[in-house]
């Protein structure tokens, strides 16, 4: 009865357990398999001649928190006929491994994690250069780019460079490639090696110029997006460079306030209780360059809040002739960057796809990056990213 509850409890098919044996550390389970007919691999004569017994000790999943050995008596057959000696077919362990199939699968689903590889390695009973090994036998490639792709630069801590460049598919919430470089060259590369240009429609960017000439290039029809939420952050920038310039110049205590109505400056009036619109009522006559600017946010979301790229187009010129009027520096500099990138910002209103998700992905691998104390080797980089995101 003791015996086929461990049976049950391993879920190994057709196995015997012969003893078990506890240890402070670890666990032991001694195991075999009954005798049956085998095929010989020489000559194809079936034998249940038994030549003789060897033990091996194979990891498996830890049980009872406690890591688990199988101690496998596996058993060498003789042919008959041939003379070959030869070993019995066992299902749960690959040849030349020391550790069960379900292990190494565990192991694989483990590392979709954000627990490092050191981490995974003590909870399973093994070393981080058996994790790393297991590890090193995945592959990702990319062979063909989807209608919709999304890209974006993290900062990496690799030998390829301070900068590394995310491929997203903002259809599927999935990372396609990670790239070990941003720039034009490497991007236009990397890009014309897929067949059909032609199939690619919408590719969502920053503004980043390589970016927007790599498209250009290399996927001639494609319409080129830049993501909302780096041109509203322009905007949030503008602002907030014209709070501390004013600030530099105000008394201690107004520029004290000033210093701490950052958050009320980026608000919009509607979202503000009352208590909150008296203060912005106040913040905004310390001076009239933080009026004007207000105005010029306020103007802005509603060019942003457009429901169409022809209302936009409207709400832009009409905010391009204030920027004009009202002289605000820090939102002459943002208008003619709007200006550079008018189309690819208007092109953002007609369709749904923003970069939302690789600020999600961006996130996560942070997060990989952290538990790791960084990555040294960008190909190990690059594939727990695809491992853990696609």
């Amino acid at each position: 009865m003791h015996s086929q509850f461990i049976k049950n409890l391993l879920l190994l098919k057709d196995v015997l357990v012969d003893n078990v044996c506890h240890f402070e550390n670890h666990c032991e389970v001694h195991i075999s398999l009954p005798i049956r007919p085998h095929i010989c691999p020489r000559c194809g004569c079936i034998t249940k001649k038994v030549h003789d017994y060897r033990k091996q000790k194979i990891k498996d999943i830890p049980v009872l928190n406690k890591p688990l050995c199988l101690v496998y008596r596996k058993r060498r057959y003789k042919c008959e006929k041939c003379r070959k000696n030869f070993y019995e077919n066992v299902d749960f362990v690959g040849r030349y491994q020391r550790m069960t199939l379900r292990l190494i699968e565990t192991i694989i689903e483990r590392l979709r994690s954000n627990y490092s590889m050191r981490s995974i390695a003590k909870d399973y009973g093994l070393s981080p250069c058996t994790i790393t090994r297991i590890f090193d036998c995945l592959s990702y490639k990319l062979t063909k780019l989807p209608e919709v792709f999304s890209i974006d630069e993290f900062k990496g801590t690799t030998d390829k460079g301070k900068y590394h460049c995310v491929l997203v598919d903002p259809t599927k919430s999935s990372v396609l490639d990670v790239l070990d470089s941003r720039s034009l060259e490497f991007l236009l590369s990397y890009f014309r090696k897929f067949p059909d240009p032609d199939k690619v429609k919408y590719v969502v960017i920053d503004m980043w110029a390589p970016y927007k000439l790599a498209v250009q290039q290399a996927f001639p029809r494609a319409q080129i997006i830049i993501d909302r939420f780096h041109y509203v952050r322009n905007c949030n920038w503008a602002i907030d460079k014209v709070r501390k310039r004013i600030q530099q110049n105000l008394p201690y205590e107004k520029a004290k306030f000033l210093k701490h109505s950052k958050k009320l400056l980026l608000s919009r009036p509607h979202n503000l209780d009352h208590d909150g619109k008296i203060r912005l009522a106040n913040v905004l006559l310390i001076h009239e360059d933080i009026r004007l600017a207000y105005i010029l946010k306020e103007k802005f979301m509603d060019f942003v809040n457009s429901s169409s790229s022809s209302e936009a187009e409207v709400k832009l010129s009409q905010w391009l002739e204030l920027v004009k009027q009202y002289k605000i520096r820090e939102f002459s500099y943002l208008a003619r960057t709007i200006l550079n990138w008018k189309q690819e910002i208007l092109n953002s209103f007609d369709v749904p796809y923003t970069n939302g998700c690789i600020e999600g992905f961006n996130n996560k691998i942070k997060v990989i990056k952290r538990n790791a104390f960084g990555f040294r080797n960008f190909s190990r980089f690059r594939t727990r990213i695809l491992h853990c995101c696609s």
